[in-house]
């Protein structure tokens, strides 16, 4: 069953018993069940991305995915992401390596959905998003990214600088994003040069996170739009905007508490944070 569900997804063929030969489309969305180990969610998100339908990796149930070695590249736990994935926990994804790598990088095409209790933890990326670096499209809901680092932007989550073309998009609903840290700016997310960032509660939380520089829970540089409705921002750490730090674009703030963050809550920031104070 297996081997034929990968000819369909390769090819679209299927042979029969008899030799009797069947098309079918060629991109078929499937929901692909993973078994708890690293090479078993390795091969499942190559074949998500060997078509172009919306794939969903089922994880198995309170599993933690301990990934010791790179498979996307060098600098990522998993392959990258090149088209529409979602990935239904709960389950924990986690680098277990003296390694540094961050656990997903989503490319222009990719779209990663993460739902139902997925952590993205530990991973540590040498440049931006030490969990997940963006181009494409994430969603996570009631899912996490926690103490994961990066040498750059993002220490949970950076959507990449995008000078031309298509922005990345990042949303995020009912999740928490805890415990990330970052050398420059957004230890918990970072929303860069024309990106897109939407939180929303249920709650959502951004706690515990740290930058050196800038924007402790978030920093959104010269973005498009930042949108925060229903998030508590507290006790993130950076000299300037401590919980979050603005460079241009259009930011809204609805019912999102920005306090008790370190060394500031948003100052320095230009134009100010929208109900922000401290």
């Amino acid at each position: 069953m297996r081997h034929t569900r990968i000819i369909q997804a390769l090819t679209g063929i299927t042979v029969a018993a008899g030799g009797v030969v069947m098309f079918t489309p060629a991109a078929q969305a499937a929901t692909i069940p993973v078994a708890c180990g690293q090479n078993a969610l390795v091969a499942a998100v190559n074949l998500a991305n060997s078509t172009s339908a919306a794939d969903t990796l089922r994880l198995a149930s309170g599993c933690t995915y301990r990934m010791t070695v790179p498979h996307g590249g060098l600098a990522n736990a998993l392959p990258v992401i090149t088209t529409p994935i979602e990935m239904i926990g709960p389950a924990t994804v986690t680098r277990s390596s003296l390694l540094l790598f961050r656990i997903a990088e989503v490319s222009r095409t990719g779209k990663l959905t993460l739902t139902t209790s997925v952590k993205f933890t530990n991973g540590s990326a040498v440049g931006n998003g030490g969990a997940i670096l963006n181009r494409g499209a994430v969603t996570l809901t009631v899912s996490s990214l926690t103490g994961n680092t990066a040498t750059g932007n993002g220490g949970g989550l950076a959507n990449a600088d995008t000078p031309s073309g298509t922005a990345p998009a990042a949303t995020f609903t009912g999740s928490t994003v805890t415990g990330n840290a970052a050398t420059l700016s957004g230890g918990g997310i970072y929303n860069g040069q024309n990106g897109t960032l939407t939180t929303t509660g249920l709650p959502m939380f951004i706690i515990g996170n740290t930058a050196v520089v800038n924007g402790g829970g978030i920093a959104a540089v010269n973005s498009t739009a930042t949108t925060l409705t229903g998030s508590t921002v507290t006790n993130n750490t950076a000299v300037l905007g401590g919980g979050v730090y603005r460079l241009n674009g259009t930011m809204t703030t609805t019912n999102s508490p920005i306090s008790a963050n370190l060394v500031n809550n948003c100052v320095g920031s230009a134009p100010a944070v929208p109900n922000c104070t401290g």
